[in-house]
């Protein structure tokens, strides 16, 4: 429960951040830590996934957006891809399977985040090397993506 109440607390101090902006970067672990890529339109979301893992000591880029995932991709040069499956235009799903399509980008691993879990199993799972279920638990979430970049 405190470190929840901590995690609200440097969401208060993120919203101002994060407000009005398509691609946020957090900085403050770029000395070699992994880096994850977060495609989520829910800043609230947005929001709570940065807090986490930068506090578990990862370089954090979010975005809630991409015309073009492989050159976002390419740019961004991220570890681990979480994105969000229902997403304004193309979903997440589909963002995933042009990862895992590319052979450039196919080795970085995916974690696909719905809260539609029957849709999501109905239509597959694109590819994704995890599917997390909204809503999700904070620590199974940071030990699925510790496993994945260990």
């Amino acid at each position: 429960m405190i470190k929840q109440n901590i995690y609200i607390a440097r969401l208060l101090l993120l919203i101002p951040y994060f407000e009005g902006s398509t691609v946020a970067t957090n900085n403050i672990n770029n000395t070699g830590h992994k880096h994850l890529l977060i495609i989520e339109d829910d800043l609230d979301i947005t929001d709570i996934l940065t807090v986490l893992f930068t506090d578990e000591g990862y370089t954090v880029t979010s975005i809630n957006q991409t015309d073009d995932i492989i050159r976002t991709v390419e740019e961004v040069k991220p570890d681990l891809i979480i994105t969000d499956y229902i997403l304004e235009g193309i979903n997440g799903g589909e963002y995933c399977s042009q990862v895992k399509n590319n052979p450039e980008t196919a080795h970085i691993p995916v974690v696909l985040l719905s809260g539609y879990a029957k849709v999501l199993e109905s239509l597959g799972n694109y590819g994704a090397d995890a599917v997390i279920y909204k809503p999700f638990d904070n620590n199974e979430l940071i030990d699925t993506v510790g496993a994945m970049l260990s």
